[in-house]
């Protein structure tokens, strides 16, 4: 299994799309951290209250589907612009900042369009 970072967002991507809670969750670390950009603190912390949000509050959702429009990667940082459909009447546009380290995803930001 390929652990370069861009990789890593990407399979997380493909199992988000899927709706598989398990891959999904298999691509970030025990203590990944959430953030809502502009919150300085997490709104997610630790692998199971983030399963547990996605599992009752994305993987619910039947038209749940993200786009990246664009990606950019510089180190261990992946920036992704996304589109996502299903949360609503109209698709969100959210940029996203994951940080990996040894595989995983560590940290994402998430700013709001």
């Amino acid at each position: 299994m390929d652990t370069a970072p861009a990789d890593v967002v990407q399979r997380q991507l493909e199992a988000y799309n899927a709706h598989d809670i398990d891959a999904f969750v298999a691509c970030f670390a025990p203590d990944i951290r959430i953030f809502r950009m502009p919150s300085a603190a997490p709104t997610l912390r630790g692998i199971e209250a983030f399963r547990e949000h996605y599992a009752k509050h994305r993987f619910n959702i039947p038209g749940l589907h993200a786009v990246v429009l664009q990606r950019m990667s510089m180190g261990n940082k992946v920036v992704d612009h996304e589109r996502v459909t299903g949360l609503g009447d109209h698709p969100v546009e959210v940029a996203v900042v994951y940080e990996v380290e040894d595989g995983l995803i560590q940290k994402a930001w998430f700013y709001s369009g």
